[in-house]
């Protein structure tokens, strides 16, 4: 009987399940894309290329690590390093003596470019060693001339065709190590796609920067040894000091970027996936009670007949296994497509390595169908719990009219919800940044979970304060529209979660990013007090620039600013830190960049390589002043505890760490400087500054003050780019949930629209009184979202940026209006089709 009733309700009652298959397709989409990613980013492998041909490869270690506990409890925390680690030179020799090893290769790369003006593009450099790699991506076949000497290279033949070039003639080069001029030695046949050139062994060692390390040591059995005996001997011999990669796992000595692509699709795919299921959850939820509630006559009527409530709940559960997985199998697709989106731009935005593919496996879409299918048998169960409890004696009676009154349980698990939430949010206010952000999915998650137990108490209460004011200045129809909200709260409430929804969430990730982009602008535009910013379109500038700078007639001061980060220690967790290392006399530093400093000095900055000055936000967060020692990991995993000389106040905008340059030179990828600072002496000269600030290389670009700081908005505004996606999927979601819902409560109320016309109201009083009805739903909803923002993102944006909120008039109306137009056009579409029915016809239908 059930199951035939079930199908009948679909077949013949299809307006209230489309609403339901909407929502379920949409969480099923969502959750189908960040279980992608999610498995994407725990299953990423590249393929090697360069060592394609290698069996084993030596690479440095690419995360930073701490352990906490002993035995059973023991945990390692791990996150990945922002520069390439590399192994020290003289493993190769300790990997060379051992029995089974033929060859073992050193092998490194580093950027090159052009000393001064001509034909050469950018350039990648290698040690000569490196072209017996054996792989087309590595290897070369000389075409003229001879092997490399000291102070010789070799080039490869289409560049050297291009810029006219052949062994005898010499270029002058630039390396993150030094500059000199090169004679060419030879030219080779390459068969790789990018520019090269080979330098001698030790030449290249020492211009990479990191003299006595290098990227990688690939290594080669002898006849007869195999793989794993190989690499069981490769293991002996480094003793722990590197990694020995074999298999895939070689693209990841490849591409050191593999891990922090990883970290972030998995933070992308499991919060961002938690966020979206959760969201999918409220208003999957939401939309199949509204569904279920909407058909409490059809139940009151088989109650009255002899249904029992175990064939109510029955029939509701076999509704949701019909619809459920239908819309769950349809929304993988779309789902599919979404990830494939999101991974692209990911790529393209140089955040995951080319060579790395998106794994479609089943496990993900196969989850995205067992929750659609899980929430909406859950939904409905809840749903029907009330109409099926009742007497048939009673339910003709409740079903006429909405409740009165919500369910003891449900009042105290709201108010339960809406205390923790609050504490939450009191906690998260005396926290810092990092502490107060991971209480936020808390303190959000509570609180949306309080409004939709709590949701007609709301309603009520919002619709007879703002009612007040539409029966005062709306006539008529504003007059319905309050009591109509008022008598139907639980209708109101359906609307008001979604609406609620969109605006905590979407706030609180627009909003957060706001304003770190708008202190991080005023930072910068206060920060930087140098008349010059030299940049250029290379790799970097040489160290040797801010030198060569200050050397200029007119030229007061010239500091060099090499970007990096560093990672530390934090409550028990790893973070990373943005880092500066500066050249020059730190004693001039405050000519060029006003950091706000707030304890200590910066000319102690270059009293010693161990020293530091930290951002004092970040200072609080890792608990050091000025004084102490403040342990943490260079770019390339080296560790260390230099002494804090100062701490200062613009971080955000500018850098969180401060350090000699030649303390982080030695332990970044490639020791180009991003910019350098130049103070004039007079303004007078500065036109003639600028004509030689261009002679110092090619591609110098020269910026002001204002310059730099639209520079440094745009790089913000790229970092902000995944948030805004974020946004978009969550308030897309909603916006289609809220549209959903709306169509659907305007499509129930067919039978209230024709006694409103059998009792005299015009076409237009109606349409009037749903557009008021609709103001009042969406204003509510923003109302009680932007409380839920504000209650997260206060506590957050002081922890991070030491400011309140920065929320701009434009978006914070812009989405607003968003909102009440979805509203008057969920709600005004369905009702001009309600009322071109006649009058007496609306209001004998069945509701």
């Amino acid at each position: 009987m059930t199951n035939g009733l079930a199908r009948a309700c679909v077949r013949f009652r299809p307006a209230s399940f489309v609403g339901s298959l909407v929502a379920l397709l949409f969480a099923s989409a969502i959750t189908t894309a960040c279980g992608l990613l999610l498995q994407t980013g725990v299953t990423a492998d590249s393929a090697p290329v360069r060592y394609a041909h290698t069996p084993v490869v030596v690479a440095a270690d690419p995360y930073a690590r701490i352990t906490h506990g002993a035995g059973e409890a023991r945990e390692t925390i791990e996150t990945p390093l922002p520069e390439r680690a590399r192994v020290d030179t003289r493993l190769a020799a300790r990997i060379a003596a051992r029995p089974g090893v033929a060859a073992a290769i050193t092998d490194l790369s580093f950027p090159v470019q052009a000393s001064r003006g001509g034909a050469l593009p950018p350039l990648t450099g290698h040690g000569y060693a490196s072209t017996g790699l054996r792989t087309s991506a590595a290897s070369a076949v000389l075409a003229a001339g001879r092997a490399p000497s000291a102070g010789e290279v070799v080039l490869d033949e289409a560049t050297a065709h291009t810029a006219g070039l052949a062994p005898g003639a010499r270029v002058a080069l630039t390396a993150p190590g030094a500059s000199g001029t090169y004679r060419i030695s030879g030219v080779a046949r390459a068969r790789a796609g990018a520019a090269t050139v080979w330098f001698a062994d030790p030449d290249a060692e020492r211009l990479s920067g990191h003299p006595g390390r290098v990227d990688a040591i690939a290594v080669h059995a002898r006849t007869g040894v195999t793989d794993d005996e190989l690499a069981r001997q490769v293991r002996k011999a480094v003793d722990g000091k590197a990694k020995v990669f074999t298999g895939v796992a070689r693209g990841a000595a490849e591409q050191p970027a593999l891990a922090e692509a990883r970290e972030t699709l998995t933070g992308l795919g499991g919060s961002f996936g938690g966020i979206a299921v959760m969201t999918a959850v409220f208003v999957v939820a939401s939309t199949v009670g509204l569904a279920v509630g909407q058909r409490a006559r059809e139940f009151a009527l088989l109650r009255a007949i002899g249904a029992t409530p175990r064939q109510i709940r029955r029939t509701v559960a076999t509704e949701a296994a019909l619809i459920a997985p239908v819309a769950g199998a349809i929304g993988v697709l779309p789902g599919l497509l979404l990830a494939h989106w999101w991974f692209g731009e990911l790529v393209s935005r140089g955040v995951v390595p080319e060579g790395l593919r998106l794994d479609t496996g089943v496990i993900p879409m196969a989850v995205a169908v067992g929750v659609t299918v899980l929430t909406a048998l859950t939904a409905g169960y809840v749903a029907a719990r009330r109409p099926a409890r009742l007497r048939p004696s009673e339910a003709l009676g409740e079903a006429a009219a909405e409740p009165a009154r919500l369910g003891r349980v449900r009042i105290l698990a709201g108010l339960v919800m809406l205390g923790g939430g609050t504490a939450l949010a009191a906690l998260a206010a005396g926290l810092d940044g990092s502490q107060a952000a991971n209480t936020a999915l808390g303190v959000v998650l509570c609180l949306l979970t309080a409004v939709a137990l709590l949701g007609p108490l709301l309603a009520r209460l919002f619709a007879t304060v703002l009612g007040t004011a539409l029966r005062a200045g709306a006539g008529a129809p504003g007059s319905l529209a309050a009591d109509n909200a008022r008598a139907n709260a639980r209708r109101m409430a359906s609307g008001i979660t979604p609406i609620a929804m969109v605006a905590a969430f979407c706030g609180t990730l627009l909003f957060l990013q706001t304003t770190i982009a708008h202190v991080s602008a005023e930072q910068a535009r206060a920060g930087i007090v140098a008349d010059r910013v030299i940049t250029t379109t290379g790799p970097g500038l040489p160290a040797s620039t801010a030198e060569r700078a200050a050397r200029i007639p007119g030229v007061e001061a010239s500091v060099g600013v090499l970007r990096t980060a560093v990672v530390h220690r934090a409550d028990g967790a790893l973070s990373s830190a943005t880092a500066l290392g500066v050249s020059g006399d730190p004693a001039r530093l405050p000519q060029v960049l006003d950091l706000g400093v707030k304890k200590g000095s910066l000319g102690a900055l270059g009293a010693s390589r161990q020293t530091i000055a930290v951002d004092e936000i970040l200072a609080a967060e890792a608990g050091v002043k000025v004084g102490d020692r403040f342990e943490l990991w260079l770019g390339d995993g080296t560790r260390v505890r230099p002494k804090v000389v100062a701490t200062y106040a613009r971080g955000l905008g500018l850098g969180q760490v401060l350090l000699p340059r030649a303390a982080v030179a030695p332990h970044v990828t490639a020791a180009y400087d991003a910019q350098v600072l130049v103070k004039e002496t007079s303004s007078r000269q500065r036109a003639a500054v600028a004509e030689q600030v261009r002679d110092l290389g090619p591609g110098m670009t020269i910026l002001d003050g204002a310059g730099y700081t639209a520079q440094v908005g745009h790089d913000l505004e790229v970092n902000a780019w995944a948030n805004r996606v974020m946004a978009a999927v969550l308030g897309g979601f909603a916006a289609i949930a809220v549209a959903n819902t709306l169509v659907m409560t305007v499509l129930d109320r067919k039978r209230e629209i024709g006694l409103l016309r059998l009792a005299g109201t015009t076409r237009r009083q109606v349409r009037d009184m749903m557009r008021w009805e609709a103001l009042l739903t969406v204003v509510t909803g923003l109302l009680i979202g932007g409380a839920i923002a504000g209650l997260v993102l206060v506590p957050i944006a002081r922890g991070v940026t030491g400011s309140a909120p920065y929320v701009p008039a434009g978006t914070a109306l812009s989405l607003a209006a968003g909102a009440l137009l979805l509203a008057l056009g969920a709600m005004g579409l369905p009702t001009r089709a309600l009322l071109r029915a006649r009058p007496l016809d609306a209001g004998t239908a069945r509701s």
